[in-house]
């Protein structure tokens, strides 16, 4: 089906991870990644058909790495960069959709807000440390999804207000821990779950990835 590398041929640790058990988010982002691809003329019809069937029946990563292995990035950049600085005064930052986790990230806030929107982010690696600075009335967001761990123990500071999810459900596979690093002087870090849009809230859907009760 793909004329990628398959699995198997990494280093054990990446085999590993290859081998761990894919959530419904997961198959949905390979679904959009395919349904791109078919767009851009790059699979005919009964090809999408056939790879958005093994998608929504695949179990481990290995198994949806297949189906878009021989399928280019479509314009995005999927290595990781070393390091992005973000340095902001009075106004706002948002990074969203399909942007690539780097390895480490510089946050400098001073009077306004930074949000960083994991939900379809591309994950390479399995940590990114973001050194934070965050100045009065700085506030910085973090829209996660499970299997984000958010590490606040590196954080000190006065006036701060830190929130964050509660303990991650042990029986989702962990595939990106967040460490905040650096001082939080009378801002706000804030970690949660997407809201609702407007017409979710209409339809009485539930919040995406509510917990269980």
């Amino acid at each position: 089906m793909t004329n990628g590398s398959a699995p198997g041929n990494g280093s054990p640790e990446q085999d590993a991870r290859l081998d761990l058990r894919v959530s419904h988010a997961d198959r949905d982002r390979v679904v959009e990644t395919l349904t791109a691809a078919a767009s851009e003329g790059l699979l005919a019809a009964d090809e999408l058909d056939d790879r958005v069937e093994a998608a929504l029946s695949a179990r481990t990563r290995s198994e949806l790495a297949m189906l878009t292995a021989d399928l280019p990035p479509s314009g995005i950049e999927r290595q990781a960069k070393d390091l992005i600085r973000i340095d902001q005064r009075f106004g706002d930052v948002t990074r969203a959709g399909q942007w690539v986790v780097p390895r480490r990230m510089e946050v400098k806030l001073t009077a306004g807000d930074v949000t960083l929107d994991f939900t379809r982010a591309l994950i390479i690696q399995d940590t990114v440390r973001i050194d934070v600075d965050l100045g009065l009335g700085g506030d910085l967001t973090l829209v996660t999804r499970p299997g984000i761990v958010i590490d606040t123990d590196g954080l000190t500071g006065r006036l701060a207000d830190v929130k964050v999810p509660p303990a991650a459900d042990p029986r989702v596979p962990v595939i990106l821990r967040v460490e905040l690093v650096g001082r939080v002087r009378g801002g706000g870090v804030v970690a949660r779950f997407p809201r609702r849009t407007f017409l979710q809230w209409l339809l009485r859907k539930p919040r995406p990835y509510q917990p269980q009760r």
